[in-house]
């Protein structure tokens, strides 16, 4: 079955076999009985496919309620690195990768600049293990609008929180840490697009750990998403989800 939806009302919802899946960007919220897709998402770059989740179970701790798809990050790869121009500009990535769910395709969708929220679904997935969840109540009117520019936005979750999304095996130092969005300390040390890092010198902000999502420095610069730790000697690179609600 494809859905054709013309406006954000169910009363345009119309059933052809023939047809994609068109929705706006604000009807995920409303259709969630239509299921998990890639549903046509109106977007300044015309309709787009998009994966969406719509049902009340497979997100974890970020639960149901309708998620859209952002961005599909492989922390092996630096597609995505701290240093990378995708953070700062309006193009995008691998549009097909952004049609499936939880799988190895990176992706950055039109709904990084264009997708107003009040939460965030981030999910990461190290190896064989599940894809772990962590959620965060944040208002933006887009994902570009917090972190394009550079500048901080500090959150205040507390490492647990973010040490959730690798499992029993992640390390973070704590004697100090920042997190939030574009958290950069020292530009040598290490860095996140979104997560946190930690070091053992709070007066020097040296950190040498971290989790987080376009990812960069000490110890592995070539990790762009997952958890190291220089002093615990963890290097575990993981695939990073981004979902929006």
């Amino acid at each position: 079955i494809f859905i054709q939806i013309l406006r954000s009302d169910l009363s345009s919802v119309k059933i052809d076999s023939d047809s994609a899946v068109v929705i706006n960007h604000f009807a995920p919220f409303e259709i969630r009985f239509l299921g998990n897709n890639a549903y046509l998402l109106q977007t300044d770059c015309g309709y787009v496919p998009i994966y969406c989740h719509m049902t009340n179970s497979g997100m974890g701790a970020c639960g149901g309620g309708g998620w859209t798809l952002v961005m599909k990050i492989d922390g092996q790869k630096r597609t995505f690195h701290y240093d990378s121009q995708y953070w700062s500009n309006k193009e995008s990535h691998n549009l097909e990768g952004g049609m499936t769910g939880f799988d190895r395709q990176e992706t950055k969708l039109p709904t990084y600049w264009n997708t107003p929220f009040s939460k965030i679904c981030l999910g990461m997935k190290v190896g064989l293990q599940p894809v772990r969840f962590i959620v965060m109540n944040t208002h933006a009117n887009s994902l570009h609008s917090l972190i394009a520019n550079g500048g901080y936005h500090n959150t205040s979750y507390g490492p647990d929180k973010w040490k959730a999304l690798i499992g029993p095996e992640a390390s973070l130092q704590r004697t100090c840490y920042k997190e939030g969005f574009n958290v950069q300390p020292d530009s040598s040390t290490s860095k996140a697009r979104i997560g946190i890092v930690g070091g053992q010198q709070c007066y020097s902000w040296y950190m040498t750990s971290r989790v987080g999502f376009g990812t960069g420095g000490r110890p592995d610069d070539s990790s762009s998403c997952g958890n190291e730790d220089q002093r615990g000697g963890k290097h575990l690179k993981a695939m990073g989800y981004i979902f929006v609600q």
